[in-house]
């Protein structure tokens, strides 16, 4: 009786494991109704990510009531699969409280995913994975295939097209140099008094004219006169007073440049003005003074312009125009002289000689120039090295060090030597552009863009880094807005991805290098715009350039289409 009973419940549970089975084989049979649409048809990469959205339609009568059904999308490639995360569904009576598919009527539900970019992604299949379940029975269905990928585009984004700045040189072969001095007048006279001539900035600027006429690399320019008469007495007085004390002053410069044999005859050596009322020059000696009423004073200035109301005012002032009389009005008396040079520096010849033969003979600007006299690379640094021993605390030698190093792509080294400028300038702007730029080419995207985010003001290299952030973010329009005008490769592929065919047809045509990348962007362009021609005279180019595209190109999706074309398959042999 026992062994009866047993066999009974036995005979049960097979019943049971047997309809379970049944159910999904049934499914399982009719799996290829189950219908997939896919967008992107073929996948892409984007910001290192690659996403996806599947939508899937459950025929009628095909859903068991009590099944449950995990669905899996996967890539599979050479040497591995990546797999998305899994979406669970679920019959009329199945338990759990998971998206409810009917059996009669059917039913859809979308998938959403997004998983790691890997280049092996580049040749791979899109597959659904099916797991399904019923009364504690599994069953795994057949990979079924829903689309290609991954076009990578995105991922063609040249890192190396990164710009790191100079720390320019402030090198100026003409320097202009001005010597200067101040003459003053008795009130209402213009005579020039020997105590003024006497004084030790008249003997100063005589000394400057002798000194500047012996020295080999100076040249005289001219010399200019500003005359002034104080604003107390009668316009045309003061303008009579203004016009004879730069007469004066004239006078007195010309025999003195005479003396040291300059010549000063020629007709616009002299730029002279005059002042009949120096009301700016008051005002400016005013806000300096400790003057009793100078701010009741100061709003007269700014109450009235006509001259005669203002000295009215003011002289109505009377303890403190007393003041103003003894200690203002007597320093607007006079005529300001410059004399003017021009300081003439070394010669290209001369600078690049002493920066190979005697450095120490250069001034930092002049060494600093002298690495832009020359184009080899290993020169230049050699030149930079120079500057940094002899000016140690010159952080843009240090910069431009590793200006060349990153060109020569010893990121390590210029690392070390951008670390060594920024101890000596904090925060500069430029090293931390070119910190960014060594970040980047290591590929550390968010150090990157923390020391691009402390660089502004660093100039147009910035704006170039930052587009290449850009595009590793996926954010396309920011691209090409930091990007602005610019002609780069990368400049092109941020409106390849942003679907500005056109205009990136434009940055690539307008772009004078002959490189094979610059091509192959172009017949992407021509796959994406259906202009075969393009494509392929575009394609030849490139392989032609760089042999090394034709690999690529034998695996990027851009070209699904002319995968079995003759002409392709010519091209990329």
């Amino acid at each position: 009786m026992k062994q009866s009973r047993i066999n009974v419940f036995a005979s049960i549970a097979l019943a049971a494991i047997l309809a379970s089975c049944a159910g999904l084989n049934k499914m399982k049979s009719k799996a290829e109704d189950v219908t997939y649409t896919v967008t992107p048809e073929v996948l892409e990469a984007h910001a290192g990510r690659v996403d996806v959205t599947v939508k899937v339609k459950v025929p009628e009568n095909y859903m068991d009531k009590k099944a449950t059904v995990e669905l899996t999308p996967v890539l599979k490639y050479e040497g591995g699969e990546t797999a998305f995360d899994s979406k669970t569904v679920q019959g009329e009576k199945a338990e759990g409280n998971n998206q409810v598919i009917s059996y009669l009527n059917g039913g859809q539900y979308t998938y959403t995913g997004s998983v790691p970019y890997n280049e092996n992604m580049k040749v791979s299949d899109l597959v659904v994975r099916i797991k399904a379940t019923k009364s504690g029975q599994s069953m795994e269905f057949d990979d079924v295939k829903i689309a290609e990928g991954v076009i990578a585009t995105a991922g063609l984004v040249e890192d190396k097209g990164a710009a790191v700045a100079l720390g320019k040189d402030n090198f100026q072969r003409v320097i202009p140099e001005s010597k200067d001095a101040d003459i003053y007048f008795l009130i209402q006279q213009a005579a020039l008094r020997g105590t003024e001539l006497r004084k030790e900035e008249i003997k100063a600027l005589k000394d400057y004219i002798k000194e500047a006429k012996a020295a080999e690399n100076k040249e005289f320019k001219g010399v200019s006169i500003s005359a002034y008469a104080s604003p107390d007495g009668p316009t045309d007085l003061n303008t009579t007073l203004s016009e004879k004390r730069q007469k004066a002053a004239k006078g007195y410069l010309a025999k003195e440049l005479r003396r040291a044999k300059v010549d000063e005859s020629a007709e616009d050596f002299f730029d002279l003005k005059n002042t009949p009322e120096d009301w700016e020059g008051f005002k400016a000696l005013m806000e300096t003074s400790s003057i009793q009423d100078k701010e009741l004073i100061l709003r007269v200035l700014s109450m009235y312009s006509d001259p005669e109301v203002r000295e009215k005012e003011i002289k109505n002032m009377s303890e403190t125009y007393k003041v103003i009389k003894d200690d203002i009005l007597p320093q607007l008396r006079r005529s300001k002289v410059a004399v003017n040079v021009e300081v003439i520096g070394k010669s290209d010849e001369e600078i690049s000689e002493l920066a190979s033969s005697n450095p120490s003979e250069l001034n930092v600007e002049e060494i600093l120039y002298a690495a832009t006299l020359t184009e080899g690379l290993d020169a230049k640094l050699d030149i930079y090295k120079k500057a940094a021993k002899q000016f140690p605390k010159c952080w843009r030698a240090q910069n431009d060090i590793a200006y060349i190093l990153v060109m020569q792509d010893k990121l390590d080294d210029a690392k070390s030597a951008l670390d060594k400028a920024n101890e000596l300038s904090p925060n500069n702007a430029i090293v931390n552009n070119n910190l960014g730029v060594v970040a980047l080419r290591q590929g550390d995207l968010a150090k990157a863009e923390e020391y691009f985010g402390a660089a502004a003001g660093a100039g147009p290299e910035l704006d170039n880094n930052l587009g290449i952030v850009s595009i590793h973010k996926g954010d396309y329009d920011a691209a090409m807005r930091y990007f602005g005008n610019s002609t780069s490769t990368n400049a092109a592929l941020a409106k390849i991805l942003a679907g500005k065919y056109d205009a990136a047809l434009s940055t690539l045509n307008a772009n004078t290098q002959e490189v094979g990348f610059k091509y192959y962007l172009k017949a992407i362009v021509g796959a994406r715009t259906a202009d075969n021609d393009m494509v392929f005279d575009s394609l030849r180019k490139a392989v032609e350039l760089d042999a090394s595209l034709k690999a690529d190109a034998a695996k990027d999706k851009e070209f699904a289409k002319f995968m079995e074309d003759a002409s392709f398959k010519a091209i990329i042999q």
